[in-house]
């Protein structure tokens, strides 16, 4: 069998981090002097943290200023996730599974290093991933497919032989436009848009992917 890869974002994915992302946003906001709703950060959400202070600043912000502020934002954020980590459900068994069946697996995620590393130490799971390309190591966010290309060429893999397993509708457009199979979870974003999107497939649970289906997923796709 040729050699396969799973590339996982963090955010939703491997770690339920959508209340800590919001808690800090909303942090953010009474920093800034304009209060961020839920439904303003849904949309964003899985979006760079520079790309989201365009969005909802413009050009009211200096560049020091955008930069500061994003900063701050992560540190307050790793502070909210370190009080209440919560790993997806499932996560932890599937990435069990994927490396007991040979796959590689990666990390594709917008976050800093550091996020990054929070996560995969709360799940106990480090060790299990081969490669690892966090938000400073590209200069194009999702759904720029920057960061999964550069995620399958860290593995030595083509690719069209690389599943992603995301949660945003900008994360589906980033790995459909990086030619690998493209696996959306429900939760950031409903299963329409998810669809829309355009997933191969959309699960309600982690639960339900075994790494037979994604073989057969992959070479599908492929």
């Amino acid at each position: 069998m040729h050699k396969r890869a799973v590339i996982f974002d963090v955010d939703g994915v491997l770690v339920d981090s959508y209340r800590a992302h919001y808690e800090a946003w909303k942090r953010v906001g009474r920093r800034a002097g304009r209060p961020i709703g839920e439904d303003t950060f849904a949309s964003l959400f899985g979006r760079r943290n520079r790309e989201i202070l365009r969005l909802l600043w413009g050009d009211v912000l200096t560049e020091a200023q955008a930069e500061e502020l994003a900063q701050w934002k992560e540190v307050q954020y790793r502070e909210v996730l370190r009080a209440d980590f919560r790993p997806m459900d499932g996560a932890t068994e599937l990435v069990d599974a994927l490396k007991a069946a040979g796959f590689l697996l990666a990390v594709g995620s917008s976050g800093p290093p550091e996020n990054v590393r929070i996560a995969l130490e709360g799940l106990g799971r480090a060790g299990r991933f081969d490669a690892i390309v966090a938000g400073t190591d590209v200069r194009a966010g999702k759904p720029d497919p920057e960061v999964f290309l550069k995620a399958s060429a860290k593995l030595g893999l083509e690719p069209r032989s690389s599943a992603v397993v995301e949660d945003s509708t900008a994360g589906i457009e980033a790995a459909v436009r990086a030619g690998m199979a493209a696996i959306a979870l429900v939760g950031t974003a409903p299963r329409k848009a998810l669809q829309a999107a355009g997933a191969d497939l959309v699960v309600a649970s982690l639960r339900e992917l075994t790494p037979d289906h994604i073989s057969r997923l992959i070479d599908r796709a492929a």
